[in-house]
């Protein structure tokens, strides 16, 4: 489905926002942890970003791309407790890859669809240095927590829970 349209925008995007960003080409991979190791930082300097589907009634689902360190897990009781809602889990690869215009493993942390609501925990954007793929697997992107902050405008919100066991 995705094509490099969405790389595209979120270069267009950086640079016309004046952002010191970095590429880094790497392999093709879409795991936090290995590319990660591949684009040499820790894990918890990684943006992990999950599409999730949460029910707020029986009649209103709103869809929310959370955005946590690498190193954690989305706490999805938290994102239940923010958006008051019924049931919060995660979207169907279909439905997450239309509005994230990525495929899994490549999502940014940045929405362009005006129906996925994007939501980050302060420790993302505290990091000097925010790692994330770049809508594709063999490429990713660096730039400052805070750059992240201003141009995405996430809502931030602690939605991250303790690292798995």
């Amino acid at each position: 489905m995705p094509d490099h349209d969405t790389y595209d925008r979120l270069i267009s995007l950086l640079d016309s926002s004046s952002v010191d960003y970095k590429l880094i080409h790497h392999e093709p991979e879409g795991t936090t942890e290995a590319v990660s190791a591949l684009r040499g930082h820790p894990v918890s300097e990684a943006a992990k970003c999950i599409v999730l589907r949460v029910k707020v009634d029986r009649h209103t689902t709103r869809h929310v791309l959370a955005v946590v360190p690498g190193d954690r897990r989305v706490d999805l009781d938290a994102v239940k407790t923010l958006f008051a809602a019924r049931y919060v889990g995660f979207s169907d690869a279909e439905t997450a890859e239309r509005l994230a215009r990525a495929v899994p493993g490549t999502v940014l942390p940045f929405s362009f669809d005006p129906e996925l609501e994007l939501v980050a925990d302060p420790d993302v954007v505290a990091q000097p240095r925010l790692y994330f793929n770049a809508a594709r697997l063999d490429r990713s992107l660096s730039l400052a927590g805070a750059d992240y902050e201003r141009v995405a405008r996430p809502g931030v919100e602690r939605v991250a829970g303790p690292a798995p066991a």
